[in-house]
C-alpha cells in the first residue's frame, strides 16, 4: 500500500495536508505531534531507542528560497525519527532566502522546540560545501545526515541508512537511484539522461566503487564528513561526487541504500548550463588529480 505521506508530499493538492494542533505553517498544515510519535512510549519504540545504542542523528538541511517546502520535509523528518525512536536534531541552514524560508523555519522552531529544529542562518548563498561546515560546527550528533529540503529526498529512507550503516560499521552510507530497487520519478527525459551521463562517465574515468556519485542524500560519522569537507574543493553538483572519491581515496568505507528520488514538488531546479558546465570541468579535475 503506498505511503500516505508519500503521496501527500509528491502531490501540489494540500487538501490532504495533515491537520494540526498547531495550525498552519507557510500555508501548509503542520501537526506538532506527528501520527506514529507515541510509538515513542510504545514497547516497539522504546526498543528501537534502545537499539540506537546511545547514537544522535543531526540533520543538515540546507536551504534557499524552500518556503513551501521546508515544512513538509521537517513534518515527515519528525515523524520518520519518532517512530524509529533514535535521537536527532535539525539544523537549518538558510543562505538569505528572499522568499521568506527563515521566517518560515523559525515557526517550526516554535511548533516542535529549539532541541529539535535548530536555525543557524546565514547573510547570504556561500556554497553547498561552506554550509556543511557550517552545520558541523553546531551539530551535536555522532551522526551526520545530509539531504536535500525540496522533498526530493523522503525520509522514510532514513531507517534503511542507519540499518545499514550498524550492519557494517560504514563511515558512509550513501542513497543510491542506481542499485536496487532505487530509482527517479518526475524527471523529464533530459534530466534522466543528464544524470545518466554524468554517473556513467563518472564511474568509468574516476571507478569510486559506489554506483550513484551525484546523489546528495547520505549518512556520515561526524568525523569522516567533517574530513572530507576539509579536503574537498569543488562545488555545485560537483562538490557531492567529490565527497564520494576523496572517501575512496581516504580508505573510508562506504555502503550503500537503495533510494526514491522524487523531483521537487514546489520552487524551480537549480539545475542550469552553468551547472552543467562546472559538473564537466569538476569532473576532469578530479580525473587529473586522483
Amino acid at each position: 500500500m503506498e505511503d500516505p505521506t508519500f503521496v501527500r508530499a509528491v502531490s501540489p493538492d494540500l487538501s490532504i495536508a495533515p491537520m494540526v494542533a498547531g495550525g498552519f505553517v507557510g500555508g501548509v498544515a503542520l501537526t506538532s505531534c506527528p501520527s506514529g510519535a507515541s510509538n515513542m512510549a510504545s514497547g516497539e519504540g522504546a526498543e528501537q531507542q534502545q537499539q540506537g545504542g546511545g547514537d544522535k542523528y543531526s540533520v543538515l538541511l540546507p536551504t534557499y528560497n524552500e518556503r513551501d517546502n521546508l515544512p513538509l520535509i521537517v513534518w515527515l523528518l519528525v515523524r520518520y525519527f519518532d517512530e524509529s525512536g533514535f535521537d536527532y536534531e535539525i539544523i537549518v541552514i538558510d543562505d538569505g532566502s528572499p522568499d521568506g524560508t527563515l521566517e518560515v523555519a523559525k515557526q517550526l522552531e516554535m511548533i516542535y522546540g529549539s532541541d529539535k529544529i535548530l536555525l543557524r542562518p546565514r547573510a547570504k548563498k556561500l556554497g553547498l560545501g561552506t554550509a556543511y561546515i557550517h552545520g558541523i560546527q553546531h551539530a551535536t550528533g555522532n551522526f551526520v545526515f545530509i539531504m536535500d529540503a525540496d522533498l526530493s529526498h523522503h525520509p522514510k529512507f532514513i531507517p534503511d541508512f542507519i540499518k545499514k550503516q550498524k550492519e557494517g560499521n560504514y563511515d558512509v552510507v550513501s542513497g543510491t537511484r542506481y542499485k536496487g530497487d532505487g530509482g527517479v520519478f518526475g524527471w523529464d527525459l533530459r534530466r534522466k539522461l543528464i544524470s545518466r551521463g554524468a554517473n556513467f562517465v563518472t564511474q568509468v574515468l574516476l571507478r569510486p566503487g559506489a554506483s550513484d556519485l551525484t546523489g546528495s542524500f547520505r549518512l556520515y560519522k561526524k568525523e569522516v564528513l567533517q574530513k572530507l569537507v576539509e579536503k574537498c574543493v569543488s562545488k555545485g553538483y560537483v562538490f557531492q561526487m567529490e565527497m564520494i572519491v576523496r572517501a575512496r581515496q581516504l580508505d573510508y568505507s562506504i555502503g550503500e541504500v537503495p533510494i526514491t528520488f522524487v523531483d521537487r514538488v514546489y520552487g524551480e531546479s537549480k539545475l542550469g548550463g552553468n551547472e552543467i558546465v562546472s559538473f564537466l570541468k569538476g569532473l576532469l579535475h578530479l580525473f587529473a588529480t586522483t
